[in-house]
């Protein structure tokens, strides 16, 4: 999952990106409303945690621009704006959902799977091939029944192939949702974790396909 978080306040964002970094989420943190749209085109993300009190341009402004292109990314206002008029306003730009500072992190993580499993298709199936079972919801990986425990990043791996089973993630694609476009890569990151899935999924599971990258079989 890669998330798109626009806050100004370098408290809340350094604990949100720890927060969603234990999660398993590649975050890309921007902290004005002009970087937050250069990303937004630059870029697609499964959601977006919007601050709306931001510099260079107001994030009611740019969830505007947002709606206006047609793009409909979940949007998860953050703010300390709590007025019911401001709260109704946000909602009413577009906002998916509205959560008022301060709050607790375990509520806004809860949020952010809640939208991105919505916009997935009102949850997101279940995948299964043979004896393996995946549920994108919950995070649980089952191998003839018993369960599979899969650190961060092998689970962003695999869950990145499997919300498009068939399709060739390229190593680049695979890169960016481990590390972000600001992320340092490392050379053979990618290499490590898939061959961390297929000792615990098997030697097939997950598919090279020479020359462009790797896919899990559509079920």
């Amino acid at each position: 999952m890669k998330i798109l978080l626009v806050e100004d306040d370098p408290m809340i964002g350094e604990n949100i990106q720890i927060a969603l970094d234990g999660e398993g989420v590649t975050i890309e943190w921007v902290k004005d409303g002009v970087a937050a749209e250069a990303a937004l085109a630059a870029d697609s993300y499964d959601a977006v945690l919007l601050d709306l009190g931001i510099p260079g341009k107001d994030g009611t402004e740019v969830l505007r621009g947002l709606r206006a292109r047609g793009d409909n990314t979940p949007v998860l206002v953050i703010t300390a704006r709590d007025t019911v008029a401001q709260r109704v306003q946000g909602l009413n730009i577009g906002a998916d959902d509205y959560l008022v500072k301060p709050f607790d992190l375990e509520e806004l993580i809860a949020r952010m799977h809640a939208l991105v499993r919505r916009a997935r298709g009102s949850v997101q199936q279940v995948y299964r091939k043979n004896d393996i079972v995946i549920n994108p919801a919950t995070r649980q990986v089952l191998v003839a029944e018993r369960q599979v425990v899969l650190s961060s990043r092998e689970w962003m791996i695999l869950d990145a192939l499997i919300a498009r089973p068939g399709a060739i993630l390229s190593r680049a694609q695979l890169e960016e949702r481990l590390y972000g476009w600001s992320g340092e890569v490392e050379s053979n990151a990618i290499e490590v974790y898939v061959h961390g899935l297929r000792k615990k999924l098997g030697a097939q599971f997950v598919v090279t396909v020479r020359g462009l990258g790797y896919m899990v079989e559509k079920v």
